[in-house]
């Protein structure tokens, strides 16, 4: 491998904006705790944070980013309602050089895509949870496009990119020094950039996302079956939601593995009430735990997520 390019950024993770809502970690069912360990620390390149804890809590730089609950008795159900992926983002070009490379070295399938506005690769867990790697690129792109039935990219330079292009891997992996070091561990500063469910209605999702959390809608491509909510215009989305496993499809068995919830995190306790009084006002049942002081809900789909205050979580 070469250095990187001398004019290749240092690029900074742009983030959510102070002060506004955020992703923390997201819970995900497995079923053998020691083969998923290996996996995701060895393969993905994630910490254990905590060794005597039954539950996998993993993440980057002391900070949690996703827990594995072990013992679920079969791998994710397909054609239901759950986890399509979780997005683990990373700073810098060198860094998703690395775990790339981790990922190829170790021989296990991925899909490297370039959106443009983000170069990401797609894999699954053994189990079959679905995982994105992704570095955001806003230097490549000019604008976004959406329409009802599609979306695009014009790029830079003022070329119309379908943003599902193949990814460039001899220019990724340039970004790799010359001592590869593919067993270092992801740094700090990598973080859960958003989520992406299946859902079983758009319009149903979209209420609860948008009106119901407060985020702002950004994409409803009815024709493809997909939409997304963001804050403050941030691109890419926070929480995104496709109808791909069918209208109808079902919530997935209890003991299978998959999503557990997803941590969405409130910019502050007034504004965690004032969200629960609108997603209450929907008629959503939220679920308070009086012990614990949990909050938790049911999306349309049954898709979970519990509601916390952004200073609760790492930001």
């Amino acid at each position: 491998m070469t250095d990187a390019p001398a004019s290749a950024p240092a690029r900074p993770l742009p983030g959510l904006p102070p002060g506004r809502p955020a992703l923390g970690p997201v819970h995900l069912a497995v079923t053998d705790r020691e083969r998923a360990l290996a996996w995701w620390t060895r393969v993905l390149g994630l910490e254990l944070l905590d060794h005597d804890a039954y539950e996998l809590r993993l993440g980057a730089g002391g900070r949690e980013l996703v827990v594995l609950h072990p013992g679920a008795g079969g791998i994710v159900a397909r054609r239901r309602t759950g986890l399509y992926h979780l997005a683990i983002h990373v700073r810098t070009d060198e860094d998703f050089a690395r775990v790339l490379a981790r990922i190829f070295t170790a021989r296990w399938p991925n899909s490297p895509t370039d959106h443009t506005f983000t170069k990401t690769t797609y894999l699954d867990d053994p189990d079959g949870n679905g995982i994105e790697i992704a570095l955001e690129t806003p230097e490549r792109v000019g604008r976004l496009v959406y329409t009802d039935d599609d979306y695009g990219v014009v790029d830079a330079q003022g070329v119309r990119r379908s943003g599902r292009d193949p990814l460039d891997l001899e220019e990724v992996f340039a970004h790799l020094p010359e001592e590869r070091r593919l067993d270092e561990p992801m740094p700090a500063g990598t973080t859960i950039g958003h989520v992406h469910l299946h859902v079983n209605d758009l319009d149903a999702s979209m209420a609860f996302y948008a009106e119901g959390l407060g985020l702002d809608r950004h994409m409803f491509a009815r024709g493809i079956g997909m939409a997304d909510v963001t804050v403050d215009g941030w691109t890419p989305h926070l929480i995104a939601f496709n109808v791909w496993n069918g209208p109808d499809a079902p919530r997935p068995p209890a003991d299978t593995a998959g999503l557990r919830f997803v941590t969405f995190a409130f910019a502050s306790a007034a504004e965690r009430a004032t969200g629960v009084a609108r997603l209450e006002r929907q008629g959503h049942a939220v679920r308070r735990d009086a012990a614990t002081g949990e909050v938790r809900v049911l999306d349309p789909s049954g898709n979970e997520l519990l509601l916390v205050v952004r200073d609760e979580v790492a930001s």
